[in-house]
C-alpha cells in the first residue's frame, strides 16, 4: 500500500510586503533582493491569520479538492516551526477548525523539510494500513521568527500553507531517501523565547531565526543533487522520466544549481518564490497545489520532491501522480 495524493489545496494570506517596502526598513533595494534569491515579494500573515488558521484553510481546499469529507481523515500531520501555541499543537486546531472528528492529529518540526518529512511519516501509516486517509500539511507563520532590523534574513521569508490529501492505494509507487546532518545545525537557528534568560529580553537576536548564508547555500547546492541522485539510484528510475523536479523554494539560485548539476534543464524544476518568498515547510505544498490546480500533472506521472533546512536535514521523494 501507497499513499496517493488525490487532492491539494493551499492559503496565502492577504497582505504582501514588496522587496520595495522592505527597503524602507532596512538596507537593501529590489534589484540587489532579486537578484540574489529569486524573490520579488512576499504575503505576510494578519492578526488573525494564525498558523492553525492557515493550516485548516489549506486542508479544507485540499480535502475539496479530493471530494472528501473532513470525517473521512483519520490522520493528520502538520509540519510547522512557527506554531501560534506550544499546546494544543497545530493538527489538533486544524482536527477542530475543519471537523476532522475521526484523526489522530499529531505535529513534526523539521523546518524547511518538515512538510517532508511528515509525508514520509504519513506514508509509512498508511503502508502499514495504521490509517488509511492522511492530511498532510506545511504550515508557516515565519514573519513572527523574522528579525526585520536583519537585511541578511528578513528579505528571504514569507507566511503561508500548503496540504495534500492522500488515500492508501494498492497501485501506485513512493519512495524515499532522507538524511540529517546535526553536526552542522549551528547554520541555521532560532532560540525559543520561553527560556528563562529569554523572558526579560524576547528580542533577542537568538530568538529570531539566524542563518549563515554562504554556508545554508553550499549544503543545498552540494546535497541535493547527491540525494536526488541517491533516490534516482535506488528506484532504478531514470531522470528521463522524471516530469518534475519539485524543490524546497528557498532561493531560485539553489534551484538552477540543483538543475545544472543533475544535467536537467530548468523547465522541469518549476519556481513560484518571486511571489512568496521562502515559507519554510509550506513551500513544497503550495507549489504542488499551483501545478495541480494548472492541469500540470497527469495520472502516472513521475515527480521527485526534494527539501533541505534547519538541523540540518535534507531528503527526497520519488511518488507517482
Amino acid at each position: 500500500m501507497v499513499g496517493k495524493i488525490i487532492g491539494t489545496g493551499s492559503y496565502i494570506p492577504e497582505q504582501i510586503w514588496d522587496n520595495e517596502k522592505l527597503s524602507h526598513m532596512v538596507d537593501t533595494n529590489d534589484e540587489w533582493i532579486r537578484e540574489r534569491t529569486g524573490i520579488a515579494r512576499r504575503h505576510i500573515a494578519g492578526e488573525e491569520e494564525t498558523t492553525a488558521y492557515m493550516a485548516a484553510k489549506a486542508a479544507e481546499t485540499a480535502l475539496q479538492n479530493a471530494g472528501m469529507k473532513a470525517a473521512e481523515v483519520d490522520l493528520i500531520i502538520a509540519a510547522t516551526i512557527s506554531p501560534g501555541e506550544i499546546m494544543p499543537c497545530t493538527s489538533c486546531e486544524v482536527q477542530k477548525r475543519i471537523g476532522a472528528v475521526n484523526a489522530t492529529c499529531f505535529d513534526l518540526n523539521s523546518a524547511c523539510t518538515g512538510f517532508l518529512f511528515a509525508l514520509n511519516t504519513a506514508q509509512a501509516y498508511l503502508g502499514q494500513e495504521i490509517y488509511h486517509t492522511a492530511v498532510i500539511i506545511g504550515a508557516e507563520s515565519l514573519s513572527h521568527l523574522t528579525n526585520w532590523e536583519d537585511r541578511g534574513t528578513c528579505i528571504l521569508f514569507g507566511d503561508g500553507a500548503g496540504a495534500v490529501v492522500l488515500k492508501a492505494s494498492p497501485e501506485g509507487r513512493y519512495t524515499q531517501v532522507t538524511h540529517s546532518s546535526g553536526e552542522k545545525g549551528s547554520v541555521l537557528t532560532c532560540t525559543s523565547r520561553n527560556q528563562p534568560k529569554y523572558v526579560e529580553n524576547s528580542r533577542a537576536p537568538e530568538t529570531y531565526m539566524q542563518m549563515d548564508g554562504k554556508e545554508v547555500f553550499k549544503f543545498a547546492v552540494s546535497k541535493v543533487p547527491e540525494v536526488i541522485r541517491e533516490l534516482l539510484e535506488k528506484t532504478e528510475t531514470d531522470s528521463g522520466k522524471i516530469h518534475r523536479y519539485i524543490l524546497h523554494q528557498a532561493n531560485e539560485r539553489i534551484v538552477k544549481s540543483v538543475a545544472k548539476r543533475l544535467g536537467e534543464e530548468m523547465e522541469k524544476f518549476p519556481v513560484n518564490i518571486a511571489d512568496y518568498g521562502n515559507t519554510s515547510s509550506a513551500s513544497i505544498p503550495i507549489l504542488l497545489d499551483e501545478l495541480n490546480r494548472k492541469g500540470d500533472f497527469s495520472q502516472g506521472d513521475l515527480l521527485v520532491l526534494a527539501g533541505f533546512g534547519a538541523g540540518l536535514s535534507y531528503g527526497a521523494s520519488l511518488l507517482e501522480w
